[in-house]
């Protein structure tokens, strides 16, 4: 097994997750997904329904999205030296 990419690895969590918000918000915008929404903006502050408020939930979810990738990458890099000795 291989080392993640922490760099890359943040990045694209980032970017699928704000591009995931902002799919959300615009789909709820015709009536799916409402509650959804509701619960995420009371995390996400400005995050509604319309066409802004996706755009302010994609930025929410990038930076959401690059700290789990983050968090993810560089725990498994920490594992993956840890157990790989073994």
């Amino acid at each position: 097994m291989n080392k993640l990419n922490i760099k890359a690895f943040t990045l694209t969590c980032g970017i699928t997750w704000g591009l995931f918000m902002l799919f959300l918000a615009w789909v709820s915008s015709f009536g799916w997904g409402i509650r959804d929404v509701s619960v995420i903006a009371g995390l996400y502050l400005g995050y509604e329904p319309t066409f802004l408020g996706g755009i302010v939930g994609a930025l929410w979810g990038f930076v959401d999205g690059a700290i789990g990738g983050f968090i993810l990458s560089y725990f498994y890099n920490i594992f993956l030296k840890k157990f790989k000795n073994k």
